[in-house]
């Protein structure tokens, strides 16, 4: 599918989409429950349906009505799954459940397309190695067989919190108590933390013992619960960034206070100057202000890195962004894609290993291409857009991952012109 922009648009009122990421952690708590959970502001996606798809294969019972989920959980007995477990594109699906398959004590094996089967997943085959699991992984998907023991579990902080957070989802339902101990640097802990939230409304804890180390008690239950999913900062921030460059953009729907690190793109733009205003009702007003740009880290945010590009296109000093390393192991090589459509467009762009620096550019029209990557679509949708010129971008439908009503509220929350092909 193809998307056409004009670049023209009026404005007006965007609601944040709920949280794809504490969705995928309240299903799987969920999932792990004895009983019925009922989870309110839940959207589908591509990534949201993989999760609850290969819960299914675990023995969990998942309906949805609207925005909401209702699953019958496990218990914590999991049984082996028949056949392959699907996870399609998403790397929190594969990661948070492959501890969960090492726990049936058969053969599990896991599958997905795009580059899913390829992304790294060493941690995991160390760590298993040393708990004896076999651990496979080929260019089709993961293997694991074995019975996961209790213990102490040493992660690389550098790599993905996905897998500190797939260990808090099984370890509470072992035998034995665990550590989980985090080495330096402990990038997207903010990640962690939104999973012990999760995990401590379903009534199991993950207890810091110190900064970088998780002690998780043994045989704990998962409890069954009614939860609601908040508004996701990480989608929020394409719509803060056209605000605060072109003015004109009230946003809704984000929690005061939330652990998402994606939270951060606040104040990344309040440092580049943007004009932000907190209304009595919780929204948040953007009107147009002269940025400045300045420096900011991904350590804690990588997804904010394609939508961040995007606003130091628009900066008097650009913007220099850090430790974005883990960009280039997304659903594409986020730097580079992002590099070779901003340069499309007539931007200036440029990157080391973990380094990208944006320069004010003026931008033109162009024929993009998504990458099969959402957030580089929603963001080169955002760049024409603030810059006011038409484009068309090539892939359109990968949005689906995420969001896929998003060409919608294009159009329908800010009167976007948007035809899709």
């Amino acid at each position: 599918m193809r998307a056409e922009l004009t670049g023209a648009w009026r404005g007006g009122r965007v609601a944040a989409p709920p949280s794809k990421s504490m969705a995928h952690r309240a299903l799987v708590c969920a999932a792990l429950a004895q009983g019925e959970s009922r989870i309110e502001n839940i959207a589908h996606s591509r990534d949201i349906d993989a999760t609850a798809g290969a819960l299914r294969a675990f023995d969990a019972h998942i309906s949805f009505a609207g925005g909401t989920a209702l699953v019958r959980g496990t218990g914590g007995r999991l049984c082996t799954p028949q056949g392959p477990v699907w996870c399609c594109e998403s790397g929190s699906t594969l990661r948070f459940l492959i501890p969960l398959g090492a726990m049936c004590g058969a053969p599990v094996q896991f599958s997905g397309e795009g580059r899913l089967p390829r992304r790294p997943q060493t941690v995991y085959e160390r760590l298993f190695r040393e708990k004896g699991v076999a651990f496979s992984q080929s260019g089709t998907g993961v293997c694991v067989n074995g019975r996961l023991s209790a213990g102490r579990f040493c992660v690389d902080g550098g790599v993905s919190s996905q897998f500190i957070s797939g260990l808090l989802f099984a370890l509470p339902l072992l035998e034995g108590a665990s550590t989980v101990c985090v080495r330096p640097p402990f990038e997207s802990r903010s990640y962690v933390q939104l999973t012990r939230s999760a995990l401590a409304a379903f009534g199991v804890q993950a207890v810091w013992q110190d900064e970088n180390t998780l002690f998780v008690e043994k045989n704990q239950k998962y409890t069954n619960c009614n939860y609601t999913v908040e508004g996701d900062a990480s989608q929020a921030a394409f719509f803060g960034v056209l605000g605060a460059v072109c003015g004109g953009v009230r946003l809704t729907g984000l929690r005061p206070g939330s652990a998402q690190g994606d939270m951060a793109f606040l104040s990344v733009l309040r440092q580049a100057g943007a004009a932000i205003v907190q209304e009595p009702c919780g929204a948040l007003r953007f009107e147009r202000a002269r940025l400045r740009g300045g420096e900011a880290s991904l350590a804690d945010c990588p997804d904010l890195g394609p939508i961040l590009m995007v606003l130091g296109l628009f900066c008097e000093n650009g913007l220099v962004l850090r430790q974005a390393q883990r960009l280039r192991l997304k659903e594409s090589d986020r730097i580079a894609a992002m590099e070779e459509e901003i340069r499309r467009m007539g931007g200036r762009i440029e990157s080391d290993e973990g380094t990208v620096r944006v320069y004010k550019s003026a931008l033109h029209g162009a024929a993009l291409c998504a990458h099969n990557d959402h957030r580089v679509a929603m963001a080169m949708a955002v760049a024409a857009l603030a810059a006011g010129v038409p484009v068309s971008i090539e892939g359109a439908e990968c949005v689906e991952k995420s969001w896929p009503e998003f060409w919608q509220v294009l159009q329908a929350s800010l009167g976007a012109e948007v035809t899709l092909l």
